[in-house]
């Protein structure tokens, strides 16, 4: 690549066909690290022959890599996932600086990321058919899987190594080849997932990876009847374009979009401990992920307890640059997420919430918001009906059962929901009555590789990771023989 960085970030280019491409002859945009707002490098662009000789590679790569039988193909994902984990301190680094999130963050994404490779290793050579009962004798009919074709996947800046993981283990194992557009803001992440799949002896042409202009790059590929599967990871609103462009095509859509995710804690919890769950897991990268725990409803007898606990431990969270290891928060990652979540929580404030924590930008350089707690949010708030995408909790009170799902529920989204409770009878009510992909009860640990991760409702379709992953990448054909 022609592209040289600082020594502490990386290089970065296009990978096409096997080839790493540099900046000559191509438009480029800064990449910024979020803490300082510096510019660390200068990603090219792909251009439109660009694209077309990714989409030429990618038919090509189609053809080999099906052809390579299950367990071979499986041995490279699995050396890619050893690669990952003895880079990991490496690659962790790089997503960091170019993302913001702790670095403590970062090297569990690098382990979960390895973890997926590893699953959809083995997971491809158990793409089982079947073979009904003959019908006369003589005769047989055959049910079996086949790699749908080439993948089109588009993959958000939130998990910069883990979203490309999970787009690339599906379609790679199940015998796809892939076009991946990561996000232009943290590029270098892919990048380095994509070193340790060539060092593991990925055949050139089966995986691409392009930066640009999304809506551009997006219409070029889905425009191509090469590509025949689409992943996307995003907001709801550029999902239901990306699925009316696939339409034309009629080419098979994955679509994990946004989420609102509802926590209901009950009176019968620890409430020490549940507290120390909840915030950790709503500043994790600064509230920047899909299913971030947003909308606290806590049973009114043990409400007010549950704010005052909530905000101290808001106040005492270390924020600051996330290379550093004794900051367990970093800043948002750009200065749009920065300004679309103060002016949600200014309209919460207008509305007549109550700032209880945080509620303003930190000084100094970076793009950093104060961990903030909310409490009694108003339904008519900004806050309580879009996706906020950042370091701010809502808490509300609640008295009866049925009133709380009704409000857990009430919302379009439905990506992930959680609640917390001793009773089992209760745990199981929630379980069923939630409206979610994916239910947490008593945790917030609701993705492995071999579980499906999805939504419902306007939160999206399909799932990758677990048998429902692979089988997003696949197709049914029978056979009938005479």
């Amino acid at each position: 690549m022609a592209t040289q960085l600082a020594s502490t970030y990386a290089e970065l280019g296009l990978f096409i066909g096997g080839e790493w491409l540099g900046a000559e002859g191509r438009k480029t945009s800064p990449v910024l690290n979020p803490a300082t707002e510096e510019v660390i490098g200068h990603l090219p662009h792909a251009s439109k022959a660009d694209l077309d000789r990714a989409l030429a590679e990618a038919e090509r790569g189609f053809r080999l890599w099906r052809a390579i039988f299950p367990d071979a193909r499986g041995k490279i994902l699995k050396r890619t996932a050893e690669l990952m984990r003895e880079r990991a301190e490496e690659i962790a680094r790089i997503a960091t600086t170019e993302s913001g999130k702790s670095i403590h963050e970062t090297r569990v994404e690098v382990q979960m990321s390895a973890n997926i490779f590893e699953w959809f290793a083995e997971e491809g050579r158990r793409a089982y058919g079947r073979v009904l009962p003959q019908r006369a004798p003589g005769t047989r009919l055959a049910i079996v899987k086949e790699p749908v074709g080439p993948v089109a996947a588009f993959a958000p800046w939130n998990f910069p190594i883990g979203n490309p993981a999970r787009k690339i283990g599906a379609a790679l194992g199940a015998g796809c080849s892939c076009i991946l557009k990561p996000a232009e803001e943290t590029p270098a992440s892919a990048l380095a997932v994509a070193r340790c799949l060539v060092d593991a002896g990925l055949p050139a042409g089966v995986l691409s990876i392009v930066y640009g202009v999304p809506a551009e790059i997006s219409e070029h590929l889905l425009a191509s009847p090469i590509i025949r599967k689409v992943s996307f990871t995003g907001s709801i609103p550029v999902g239901k374009h990306l699925m009316k462009l696939a339409a034309e095509g009629m080419k098979r859509t994955t679509m994990e979009l946004g989420g609102h995710a509802p926590v209901l804690v009950f009176d019968d919890v620890d409430v020490e401990k549940v507290l120390d769950a909840c915030a950790t897991a709503k500043y994790r990268n600064a509230g920047q992920v899909c299913v971030s725990p947003t909308r606290f409803y806590v049973h009114e007898k043990i409400y007010n307890r549950f704010v005052e606990g909530f905000a101290a431990r808001a106040k005492a969270l270390p924020v600051g640059d996330g290379i550093n290891e004794k900051n367990k928060m970093g800043p948002l990652v750009h200065a749009r997420r920065l300004a679309a979540v103060e002016a949600l929580i200014e309209d919460a404030k207008n509305s007549g919430a109550k700032v209880q924590a945080g509620g303003a930008r930190l000084k100094g350089p970076g793009y950093f918001y104060a961990p903030t707690v909310l409490s009694d949010v108003p339904n008519k708030a900004r806050i309580m009906n879009e996706e906020p995408f950042g370091p701010v909790a809502v808490i509300n009170s609640f008295s009866e059962y049925d009133s709380v799902i009704q409000q857990a529920n009430r919302l379009p989204y439905g990506l992930a929901a959680f609640a917390f409770t001793d009773s089992a009878h209760r745990a199981k009510l929630v379980g069923e009555q939630l409206e979610a992909g994916m239910v947490g009860v008593n945790t917030f640990a609701i993705s492995v590789p071999e579980s499906p991760f999805g939504g419902v409702k306007e939160s999206g379709h399909g799932s990758e990771e677990g048998i429902e992953g692979l089988e997003a990448c696949l197709v049914t054909k029978f056979i009938s023989e005479a």
